[in-house]
């Protein structure tokens, strides 16, 4: 783990406010499929809902995504509509 995305996986472990995670999958050191990989094995977090965006909208990135963890999946340029029912279905 390096960088901002291991600050960051600290911080949902050690505070219980967060109800869903936004997790960008072309992070720079650690991408998003590794990071949520990582969230799904600890588990003081591994209930989190994660939606991934993407700026990859290929029908195989999908199933990546799904397979790597996350419950949804939200393209970029985002479709607020669509961010918000995929939101809502996981809230």
């Amino acid at each position: 783990m390096f960088g901002c995305t291991k600050v960051n996986i600290e911080i949902l472990k050690s505070q219980n406010d967060f109800n869903l995670v936004l997790m960008d999958m072309m992070m720079p050191e650690m991408d998003g499929y590794q990071a949520t990989k990582l969230i799904r094995n600890i588990e003081e977090i591994k209930h989190l809902p994660i939606i991934a965006v993407t700026a990859q909208a290929m029908p195989e990135d999908r199933q990546k995504c799904l397979e790597a963890g996350a419950q949804d999946y939200v393209s970029k340029p985002i479709d607020v509509d669509v961010l918000i029912k995929a939101m809502e279905k996981l809230l």
